[in-house]
């Protein structure tokens, strides 16, 4: 991909990690093929964690209003997965890490 010297104040990655080992991540949209920014579509945001009571319930909430683009589901790695647009049209993906087989 060409260098593109707009993006350069962007953010690339960023993560906050709670108290409780839950963790938010978020990301600039990074311009492609020429499209241009439409609302919603200029950031992604991504929660992760174990506790799936929580994680389920804001996946829920961040749905109302909004479209579930990938139901919250077990994914091929094995965690459960899910991505929503919610009614704000923020784009959120939410990892659910599978328990560890002992």
């Amino acid at each position: 991909m060409p260098h593109d010297p707009t993006a350069a104040d962007n953010i690339m990655h960023g993560e906050l990690l709670a108290e409780n080992g839950m963790s938010l991540m978020v990301s600039d949209a990074m311009e492609v093929g020429g499209q241009a920014y439409k609302k919603g579509t200029n950031i992604s945001l991504s929660l992760s964690g174990d506790d799936e009571t929580e994680l389920s319930g804001y996946f829920n909430k961040l749905a109302v209003g909004g479209t579930i683009t990938q139901p919250l589901e077990k994914a091929p790695w094995g965690d459960s997965f899910g991505m929503v647009i919610d009614k704000f049209e923020i784009f959120w993906m939410v990892n659910i890490t599978a328990a560890k087989s002992v």
